[in-house]
């Protein structure tokens, strides 16, 4: 005797039943990319002379990839994908906007560059123990974090690049890469953990993790939820990410240990991942908890501009130097945070992937000149003009551009933040961004003079000239540092596209009805 036929179930109510786009493929793929690569890379960790060629051509196919996302992003608004075709907020998305889709190009170029640098730069010994391996990983993570609509899986992100960088700072293992490695490693943990705690912290008063619905619910919630004590965890535990004042002392701690490409890709990437989650929950989802603490968020920025300037400007080793030059961008960013207007964000937006190029080459010039000049110590350092007057144009370049000085691409987002603080009132604050950009052309120009335009002193630490180690330049590395270079210098004279996108995000950031659009098509019409 037959048995009874089940009942067929609606799966409408629960699955997304259209065919997934061929152009939305577009937004998963540089993560599966990465992961692949990643892992075929670590199969082949042992033939060292394979991991660049296999490694440079795959970051260059993912700057592509990231590229033709933000195409689509420009042409067809927000995008989503849900995983596992389950209905938002049970599935979990990777939501595209202009602002995730724009800092995934710049951070791809980026580590393009890295890849390309890192072929001098890192030996055979740290090739096979995973720099390639890890710098893929570390990408996954990175625009993992950038592309998920997801706070717990913005959580795991950070967690995937975070796990790749201890790897990545301990490659060459000197005992200073392992004191650098716990300070960063402790400290970093530490706000990972305030992060998962605020995120549980999250869920049990929403019941919901995706950020679409976070921002449909926020309204409804707010008077009656601790919300303003919620957001305040996230601000403290990104703010660490990012290494802002007062819980920024592990990066000076640490950037300086590892090699040159590391610390480069650590500098320009891992601060504005912080950077972007604080634009990402306390721009576009908490908007209101925000401007109540708009005036804590700029005394934090205005003490981390002015104390990072200042702190490179004592620095004897140039490497330590770059690392608060790091510290004095952030403080710049979130100046623009605190604004929480259209040019505020927008300002900040584009300072960020300025500061994503402009570290990273900076890292770079000071890795060739040290190959020129035998060391980091400024007091020790000189001649670099006389050696490669090519690298010291370049270097000069990046100066001017990270000062904030026209016409190169940090002028712009200053100029934009200045008027910004001045049209709300906030004059000290525009103070704060003009004096961080005055100590800041001291700084470099400090740098410059003893680094590049001194003769080379007769002897340093004992050794005669001819006795230094003065590494041979290769021309990958000044390759990578020329077309860091030419971004920014094409940034700072034709400004008006990236402009046009970082003000585009920023109101992305204001208005979310489109990002909601993108999840709940429903919800968001009625």
């Amino acid at each position: 005797m037959a048995g009874k036929t089940a009942p067929l179930e609606d799966l409408s109510v629960a699955y997304v039943m259209d065919p997934v786009a061929a152009a939305d493929w577009l937004i998963p793929a540089p993560v599966v990319w990465c992961l692949l690569i990643g892992a075929l890379l670590v199969m082949l960790r042992k033939r060292t002379a394979l991991q660049p060629l296999i490694a440079i051509p795959a970051l260059a196919v993912l700057a592509l990839m990231t590229i033709g996302l933000l195409w689509h992003v420009v042409v067809n608004g927000t995008v989503t994908m849900t995983m596992g075709r389950w209905l938002p907020p049970f599935g979990i998305s990777f939501t595209v906007d202009l602002l995730s889709a724009f800092f995934a190009v710049t951070s791809s170029l980026v580590a393009l560059a890295a890849g390309i640098y890192g072929r001098s730069d890192v030996d055979d010994s740290s090739r096979r123990y995973g720099f390639y391996p890890f710098l893929l990983l570390i990408m996954a993570g990175i625009i993992g974090a950038f592309l998920t609509g997801d706070i717990f899986n913005l959580y795991v992100w950070f967690e995937v690049l975070l796990i790749s960088s201890f790897g990545l700072l301990v490659l060459g293992s000197r005992p200073v890469q392992f004191d650098g490695a716990v300070k960063y490693a402790f400290l970093n943990l530490i706000a990972t953990t305030l992060f998962l705690v605020t995120t549980g912290y999250l869920y049990g008063l929403f019941g919901t993790l995706n950020m679409a619905d976070i921002a449909i619910k926020a309204s409804e919630l707010r008077g009656t939820a601790p919300l303003m004590t919620l957001v305040t965890l996230f601000l403290l535990a990104f703010a660490m990410k990012a290494a802002a004042f007062p819980v920024n002392f592990w990066l000076p701690a640490s950037y300086h240990t590892p090699r040159i490409v590391v610390s480069a890709l650590f500098g320009g990437l891992l601060t504005k991942v912080g950077i972007y989650a604080l634009l990402r929950i306390l721009g576009m989802l908490f908007p209101v908890e925000r401007e109540e603490l708009s005036f804590l968020i700029a005394l934090a920025a205005a003490l981390t501009m002015i104390l990072g300037v200042i702190g490179a400007l004592a620095q004897n080793d140039i490497r330590r130097a770059m690392g608060f030059l790091v510290i004095s961008g952030i403080g710049v960013m979130m100046a623009g945070l605190a604004l929480g207007s259209p040019a505020g964000l927008s300002g900040a937006i584009l300072y960020a992937a300025h500061s994503m190029v402009v570290m990273t080459a900076l890292y770079f010039a000071v890795g060739i000149g040290a190959r020129l000049g035998g060391g980091f110590r400024l007091s020790e350092a000189g001649g670099l003009y006389t050696r490669n007057a090519m690298v010291a144009g370049l270097t000069l370049v990046l100066f001017l551009s990270v000062a904030g000085l026209p016409p190169f691409s940090g002028f712009w987002p200053k100029i934009m933040l200045v008027k910004a603080s001045l049209d709300v009132g906030a004059w000290w604050l525009a103070g704060a961004i003009l004096m961080t950009g005055l100590l800041t052309t001291i700084t470099v120009g400090r740098i410059w003079a003893l680094a590049y335009w001194r003769p080379m002193p007769d002897t340093v630490s004992g050794e005669a000239p001819d006795e230094r180690d003065l590494s041979p330049l290769s021309m990958g590395a000044t390759a990578a540092l020329g077309g860091l270079v030419a971004i920014t210098a094409a940034a700072g004279v034709w400004p008006e596209p990236v402009m046009a996108l970082a003000q585009e995000a920023a109101r992305g950031l204001l208005d979310p009805s489109a990002y909601v659009q993108s999840v709940f098509p429903v919800e968001a019409t009625q």
